[in-house]
């Protein structure tokens, strides 16, 4: 069955449910900075929207738009900022 997920007071929130591939999620964030941490190698993929994107040992943010995907490996932290409300998919591997 499907398992709600709420974070940051509410600003981000997601829906997790299992794909043929693996688990997964479809979430949205509202405006603002998000720092995530991961257990299992994520591909998340932007639906809507737009995410700048700050990933593991990198210096510079990268904009992700709709239908872009970046992978973030497992047991590292990456940084998010959305400008307004945004949607992705996220599949964990």
């Amino acid at each position: 069955m499907f398992k709600t997920n709420e974070y940051f007071d509410g600003k981000v929130m997601s829906i997790a449910f299992d794909t043929a591939d693996g688990p997964a999620t479809i979430g949205v964030m509202a405006k603002g900075e998000y720092a995530f941490n991961t257990s299992t190698v994520e591909y998340m993929t932007v639906t809507s929207g737009r995410m700048t994107v700050k990933l593991p040992d990198e210096t510079e943010w990268k904009e992700y738009k709709e239908f872009e995907t970046f992978i973030v490996q497992k047991d590292k932290k990456f940084d998010v900022k959305v400008e307004g409300d945004t949607s992705y998919r996220c599949l964990y591997r």
